[in-house]
């Protein structure tokens, strides 16, 4: 990651951050002291890397303002930034996958989604891990197929100093379309285990009315968080990671 700031591997450290509670991650996020620390330069958005303060803890974030985000024909504008809390939302409710703590706030350039920075090799992307971590890649799979992710780059998985695997850039999430692109279709074919199978019976419980539904509602148009609804029914009547459809374009550009 390219910033004005010095960023390597060695130098930042989010471990505090990650080793306390989830709910103490987000509180921190949502009423910490925001201050930038530089632009992220290899991003087709306005993003900045952010230190965040309060209660005695500090750590690094992300930082994506609406105001910066480029415009796009397929995405209302302006929602992008809420995409990447539904995502950590919907991840919460879940137990899976592994997305860095996320919110919603004011910040320097105004309203956006701060998220948690997550110290990784930088070295790692989804052709390196593959191979040898591909169990691990399945419910990031499965939360693409659920979360309808148009852009699911190599480079949108990240591996920490603890060998976790993080899904990030979940900004074009939840679209009403069939909007799928992954690098990852390993699975394709393959049956649900149901492990999984009973935490997406659990979602869709959730999804009927409540504190995920109404935290949604705030995050996602209606039609949106109804097409969320359908595409878990499907999921659960044909418990199969599909193939890819040979009609539309199925893989992200540039693929990292």
């Amino acid at each position: 990651m390219d910033t004005s700031a010095s960023t390597s591997w060695k130098e930042t450290d989010a471990s505090e951050a990650i080793a306390v509670e989830p709910e103490q991650v987000v509180q921190l996020l949502s009423q910490g002291q925001v201050e930038l620390v530089g632009q992220v330069l290899a991003s087709s958005n306005v993003i900045f890397l952010a230190s965040v303060a309060g209660q005695g803890l500090q750590t690094l974030a992300i930082y994506k303002p609406y105001q910066g985000e480029r415009p796009l024909w397929d995405f209302p504008p302006g929602t992008l930034c809420l995409r990447e809390v539904a995502a950590y939302v919907v991840s919460q409710a879940l137990g899976w996958p592994l997305i860095p703590p996320t919110v919603l706030r004011d910040g320097p350039h105004g309203a956006g989604a701060l998220q948690l920075f997550i110290d990784a090799d930088p070295e790692a992307t989804y052709f390196s891990l593959c191979e040898e971590r591909l169990p691990d890649l399945l419910p990031i799979a499965l939360f693409d197929l659920l979360a309808n992710n148009a852009d699911r780059k190599g480079g949108h998985l990240l591996l920490d100093r603890w060998d976790r695997i993080w899904a990030i850039d979940n900004a074009l999430t939840f679209h009403v379309e069939p909007k799928l692109r992954t690098v990852i279709w390993d699975f394709a074919g393959e049956p649900i285990p149901e492990a999984y199978q009973a935490d997406l019976r659990e979602l869709r419980e959730q999804l009927g009315e409540g504190p995920l539904r109404e935290m949604l509602a705030k995050l996602l148009a209606e039609e949106e968080v109804a097409a969320l609804g359908v595409r878990l029914s499907v999921l659960l009547e044909n418990p199969v990671f599909p193939y890819p459809d040979p009609d539309r374009r199925q893989v992200p550009w540039p693929l990292v």
